[in-house]
């Protein structure tokens, strides 16, 4: 297990070719979210570059086998999805020339740490990325669910909605900060976060066995404010 994050071109050089890949991503570069947006961000875009290197992620993903492409509801995530499944289909791999790439919007990828609606909503109000790290430290919060409970659950059913050579599911940093810290011990504090384009690759072996590895498609993963 490193404690950095690992380019995933080199994450992908080293794979077991007889496991299943997940990876949980968050999304590529957006537009500034604004502190009066009423909606937090729910209709914020990607910028050009945001949309060039999620297709430029795709195109790392390796040629042989199927992928599937899942997303949070929220358009940036279901617009990086699909253009890293358009980065794969313009490298020449596992789609049909011509086919239009599926990108399933799942609930789940939305909210899923979600427990009260307004306790987030207020948390958002109040400083996003305090309550975030308040939550990453007690494992306890108002507004979410028990972290550590919540990540294993979170994997779960990762595993349960794919189950092809590739399962790419993109969604939020607040999702993948607390999987990040669950699953590779990654520390995170309100001017220190995460990249996008960045998250977590699980590796399901024949044998069962699972490994965890921090990924970026970025130049680093980190994010310093």
């Amino acid at each position: 297990m490193t404690n950095d994050f690992v380019q995933i071109s080199d994450f992908f050089a080293q794979v077991d070719w007889n496991s299943k890949i997940y990876l949980l991503l968050r999304h590529a570069e957006r537009n500034h979210i604004t502190p009066d947006d009423k909606d937090f961000g729910a209709h914020v875009g990607l910028t050009d570059c945001g949309r060039r290197q999620a297709v430029a992620l795709g195109k790392v993903i390796p040629a042989i086998g199927d992928a599937v492409y899942f997303s949070s509801p929220v358009g940036r995530c279901v617009e990086t999805a699909k253009c890293i499944g358009e980065g794969r289909k313009l490298a020449g791999f596992g789609v049909c020339s011509g086919a239009s790439v599926n990108v399933t919007p799942l609930n789940e990828l939305g909210d899923f740490f979600v427990r009260d609606v307004p306790a987030y909503e207020q948390t958002l109000r109040e400083g996003f990325y305090e309550g975030i790290c308040e939550w990453l430290d007690s494992g306890e919060h108002d507004a979410f669910f028990p972290l550590h409970e919540r990540a294993e659950q979170m994997r779960e059913m990762m595993f349960a909605k794919g189950d092809s050579r590739f399962n790419i599911f993109v969604t939020h940093d607040a999702w993948i900060v607390p999987c990040l810290s669950h699953f590779c011990n990654l520390k995170f504090q309100p001017k220190c976060w995460m990249n996008f384009l960045t998250g977590l690759a699980f590796e399901r072996l024949e044998k069962g066995n699972v490994k965890v590895t921090p990924i970026t498609a970025m130049e680093t993963g980190w994010l310093h404010f």
